[in-house]
């Protein structure tokens, strides 16, 4: 990717880098965070080289309508293939894709995961100008959405969880956005994590604060919320060890390149 897609100032919590050069598998329980700004205007003005993409990437983007999008889903998925690179050790072209099997029906649409031995998990996230990428030991899931309008977040939201909607349906008008985005970023992370995506209602489970009298969380699953910025929400899922719940353990990067 050209390095004249810039990062802007991070948001607080993460620390400016330059692109990774070589990284270990992180350990059990825990997970690098990566998040680019790529703004519309700075794909406007340079070109891409999509030769790192694999057939079904260049498939994808040819099947976009508007330049814009596919520009965005070409620069996302070379910032995925340039982060996984470093901790593989081999060209971003040289890696290969598969997806795992969906817990919901076993057919070859589930998480996609790298091949080879010892590859680490991995989920991609991109909305607009942001680009997120976690890398983890576990299965993960991360999700990054723009702020809706109040009347998209109260429609949309009548999907999720009863309780998650009186959620939103509580917060002042002005507030139900930031509510839903983030109750939205927390769903879509933990499907994503689970590999089933929306194939499993997002109604079925509770991501909502953890409150008195309040339904319980799914078992088995760490839930955060990412900071990314007051226009963004972003939440990841991390799949705990068998043996124990340990607290998430995360190195928030952000690049400048």
């Amino acid at each position: 990717m050209q390095s004249s897609l810039e990062l802007a100032c991070p948001p607080p919590g993460w620390t400016a880098s330059p692109w990774p050069a070589a990284r270990p598998r992180p350990a059990e329980g825990s997970l690098d965070l990566w998040l680019l700004h790529v703004p519309d205007a700075g794909l406007r003005s340079v070109v891409l080289d999509r030769s790192p993409l694999d057939e079904e990437e260049r498939a994808r983007v040819a099947a976009f309508v508007y330049p814009v999008d596919r520009d965005r889903y070409a620069a996302a998925h070379l910032t995925l293939r340039r982060v996984l690179s470093a901790y593989r050790g081999v060209a971003p072209a040289e890696l290969r894709f598969l997806r795992e099997p969906c817990p919901c029906c076993g057919e070859p649409h589930g998480r996609p995961a790298l091949t080879g031995p010892d590859a680490p998990h991995f989920s991609l996230s991109h909305t607009g100008g942001l680009v997120l990428i976690a890398v983890a030991g576990r299965p993960v899931g991360v999700d990054v959405e723009g702020l809706p309008a109040p009347h998209k977040a109260t429609a949309v939201g009548e999907a999720l969880h009863p309780a998650e909607r009186r959620a939103i349906h509580a917060a002042p008008r002005s507030l139900r956005p930031a509510v839903f985005a983030r109750l939205w970023a927390r769903k879509e992370a933990y499907l994503k994590g689970l590999g089933t995506g929306v194939g499993r209602s997002p109604h079925l489970d509770y991501l909502g604060d953890p409150a008195l009298g309040a339904p319980a969380r799914p078992p088995g699953w760490t839930v955060k919320d990412i900071p990314v910025g007051p226009e963004h929400a972003a939440a990841l899922a991390l799949e705990r060890a068998p043996a124990g719940s340990p607290d998430v353990e995360s190195a928030p990067t952000s690049s400048d390149h």
